[in-house]
């Protein structure tokens, strides 16, 4: 039975106060389809509220990713295991995953030499939990240590930390390019401090722990950061391995080698076998 049309412009203005655009674009179309079939009322409502939810889960995700600065090609689906053999795929899938280790603010820290994989194992986790309904925020680490340093500078260093404390994960790469600076290393000791089994940090570096000196000038301040991060941390070291970035600059390369020859071998044999006109 079709409703006056009073009572569906009611029934449409209440959807819009409030704030329902799914259940609004939805709604007449499936109180038709209920009518036909007979639907009882609860199925009718629980029907609205699922595609409702499930298209704020939607909206939320996509702008979530879009605030994290992560590199849309790099998630896990694309990176190749295999290449990496001492990465336990299992584990980063676990950690992928959330659960606990992002409740209690533990760390994942990455070493390894450039073009190993290390940022992509990052972005690749930071894609997947925000699938997982998570915020997180990638950042080259040498440009959000500016920030920061610039914030102190103007009286704002806590209240740019406290922004920061929206993000459940956050990825700081190369942290071995940061300048051996006094005021811009210990704005970085003092996020990594404020962070400290509240939220998670994950971190790529060039450089062991032995080397990070070179980042922190005072060895009292780089000894209490990497007190901090590896108390409730996972770390992969991946130094042993053939440059992921370069073999996978080969293989497109080996790619596009085999098409310019295929498109060769094409060509050839169209000149060879020229088409007899038309009578």
């Amino acid at each position: 039975m079709t409703a006056p049309s009073g009572e569906l412009a009611r029934t449409a203005l209440m959807i819009g106060e409030l704030r329902l655009p799914t259940i609004g674009r939805l709604w007449s179309e499936l109180a038709d389809r209920s009518d036909k079939e007979g639907w009882p009322a609860g199925r009718f409502l629980s029907a609205l509220l699922e595609h409702e939810v499930a298209e704020r889960a939607k909206r939320r995700i996509e702008r979530h990713r879009a605030e994290s600065q992560l590199d849309p090609a790099k998630t896990l689906a694309s990176f190749e295991f295999v290449e990496v053999p001492m990465l336990s795929k299992a584990h980063v899938m676990a950690l992928a995953s959330g659960d606990s280790w992002l409740e209690k603010g533990a760390s994942i820290l990455i070493f390894g030499p450039p073009g190993v994989g290390k940022t992509h194992v990052g972005c690749g986790i930071g894609h997947a939990l925000i699938e997982a309904g998570y915020r997180v925020l990638y950042t080259r680490t040498s440009e959000l240590v500016q920030r920061l340093q610039a914030a102190r500078q103007s009286l704002q260093l806590p209240q740019a930390l406290t922004k920061l404390d929206r993000y459940d994960l956050l990825i700081l790469d190369d942290i071995s390019y940061v300048r051996k600076d006094q005021a811009e290393t210990s704005v970085l000791f003092e996020l990594i401090a404020e962070r400290y089994e509240r939220r998670s940090i994950l971190i790529t570096a060039n450089q062991p722990f032995s080397a990070w000196d070179s980042v922190f000038p005072d060895p009292g301040m780089t000894v209490a950061t990497i007190d901090r991060l590896v108390h409730h941390s996972t770390i992969f070291e991946l130094h042993k391995v053939e440059s992921y970035r370069g073999k996978q600059a080969a293989r497109q390369q080996k790619i596009q080698r085999d098409n310019d020859k295929a498109n060769r071998r094409r060509q050839s044999s169209s000149d060879n076998h020229p088409q007899e006109p038309h009578p």
